[in-house]
Parts: C-alpha cells; sequence; structure tokens
C-alpha cells in the first residue's frame, strides 16, 4: 500500500516563526509564557510544554509579572502590549508578518477617521484570536461578520470598508464582497481588501487534488483550528473516505481495508513530525 505525505501540508510560515521563537528562548533556560495556545495543535502544544513553555490564558495574565511573554502568530490587541508594559514583561512578539501587515492597516484606516462613520467589517470568525486582535485596532468598533446572512445585517446606506481574516476561504470572501456592492445605497462608498494569506489559500486546490488522487485520506489536525476544518472539508468534498485525526490514538485501521493508497495531510497548524508519526504507525500495523 502506497502512503504519501503531502509536501504541500504542515506549518505555515506564520506558525514555523513563532516555534522557532518559542524553541530558541526556552533554549536559554529561562521561564517563557506564552499567551494562548501557540499553536491550535494540542501534540505540538505538548512538545512545547516539555521544553519549558508555559501557557497562561488572557483571565491569568494578571498574575504574571517580570517575565517573557510569546505573543503567537495570531496576534494581539494593543491593549495586551499596554498590560504587559504595566507588569514588566517583556513581549516577544511572533505575530505572523501577514497579520501585523493587516493590523496595522485596519488601525491607519480606524485613525484616519476621525468622526468615525464609515463602518469598519471583518470577514472572519468571531472570538477568534486574530480576529480579536483585529478588532481592537479599532478600540473594539468593527463588526465582525461570519457568514452572508451576517452581511445582510449592514447598515447599506453608510460607508463599508471590508477586511479578511487571513484564514478565510476566498470563495467565501468573494461571496460577501459581491452581495455588499449589490446592496449600496447611492452615496455610500464600499472598498474591500483581499487580506487572504496566498499560502494558505492556496492549499484549498492542492489539498482537494490531493485528496483526489488516494483512497484513503488521514487529514492530522487539532480540533481547535479552524484553518484544519475549513481544509478538511474541502478533502471530504472530493473524497468520502477522508478522516479527521487529532492523533496516532485516533486511527483506526480498518479504514484502510482494500486501499491501495493512503494520503496523510494536514492543517497550517499541523507539524510534520505528527503525520510522519501516522505514516510509520500505519507501516507498522501488521
Amino acid at each position: 500500500m502506497l502512503i504519501e505525505i503531502d509536501s504541500g501540508s504542515g506549518f505555515c510560515n506564520g506558525v514555523t516563526r513563532a516555534i522557532k521563537a518559542a524553541e530558541e528562548e526556552l533554549a536559554q533556560a529561562q521561564p517563557l509564557y506564552c499567551l494562548g495556545d501557540i499553536v491550535h495543535n494540542g501534540r505540538e502544544c505538548e512538545r512545547l510544554h516539555e521544553l519549558g513553555l508555559i501557557t497562561v490564558d488572557k483571565e491569568n495574565l494578571s498574575r504574571v509579572h517580570d517575565t517573557k511573554l510569546l505573543l503567537r502568530a495570531h496576534g494581539e490587541p494593543p491593549s495586551t502590549y499596554i498590560q504587559a508594559a504595566k507588569q514588566n514583561i517583556e513581549i516577544i512578539d511572533a505575530t505572523c508578518p501577514v497579520v501585523l501587515h493587516l493590523q496595522k492597516r485596519i488601525k491607519a484606516d480606524y485613525d484616519a477617521d476621525n468622526l468615525h462613520k464609515k463602518q469598519i467589517v471583518i470577514y472572519g470568525k468571531n472570538g477568534h484570536a486574530e480576529v480579536v486582535g483585529l478588532v481592537g485596532q479599532t478600540e473594539g468598533t468593527a463588526i465582525v461578520i461570519e457568514t452572508l446572512e451576517d452581511a445582510q445585517q449592514l447598515d447599506f446606506s453608510k460607508d463599508i470598508q471590508l477586511y479578511s481574516q487571513t484564514t478565510k476561504s476566498l470563495e467565501g470572501f468573494r461571496e460577501i464582497v459581491s452581495y455588499i456592492e449589490s446592496h449600496m445605497q447611492n452615496g455610500a462608498v464600499f472598498n474591500y481588501f483581499d487580506t487572504i494569506c496566498r499560502q494558505v489559500a492556496n492549499r484549498m486546490p492542492r489539498i482537494r487534488e490531493f485528496a483526489e488522487h488516494h483512497d484513503v485520506i488521514l487529514f492530522v489536525s487539532g480540533k481547535k483550528s479552524s484553518n484544519g476544518k475549513v481544509l478538511f472539508s474541502e478533502c471530504l468534498a472530493v473524497n468520502q473516505r477522508s478522516h479527521m485525526i487529532d492523533s496516532v490514538d485516533e486511527i483506526d485501521f480498518s479504514w484502510f481495508n482494500e486501499a491501495q493508497s493512503v494520503g496523510i495531510c494536514g492543517a497550517t497548524s499541523t507539524p510534520k513530525w505528527l503525520m510522519e508519526d501516522c505514516r510509520n504507525a500505519i507501516i507498522a500495523h501488521p
């Protein structure tokens, strides 16, 4: 049976950068905290925890003082930087450059509108770490829309500036753009900015092609990964024998009955070593 790991799967550049920053700091044998899970993959978080990384959430950040805090690739709102300064926390900023650029664009847009008459709208997942950071650039006033139904609630008599979370689908974004364009009222201006990361977006057609070429697909991803859910749905759309797993322990070897080829792929938050572990488990199974 052929077993192939998708060469295009695994950490995106932003996640790779954050993991590397954590490993370099941990090598100095000093305490290092991370605000939230460094990546939406439980197994990778466990690995870094064993190296000494301490995860802290927003509710408990007030208890941390006089130490180093790593900000993950998703980015943070300005309030986090202000709080860290008050608590004498040195920030190791691993915000993805693509996300950081988007934050700056939204903040500049918000600051340029002194009377704040424009609706700054973000197409993304409400409560997602990246989106929280983006909304924070507007002092919490940006409108987050997740679906076409959400877009229908916008005020089309007022100017709209539309941005997107970097990991959303291009297809969904274009659908939102088309709807808003067709509903704007006379005198109101609509501007949209395609801020979707192409490194992530380009994985969708690639992973569909990969899934089509194998009898069975093992999609390895943390359950919290929004990107993982999107990419897995792409696999499932073209190959009904696609299975999403978090770890080797979740593999059901009966999935491979009568299969001549197995494809292993994953999210932008899935480490290569975890996909390799899955491959090795299949090879070792009698």
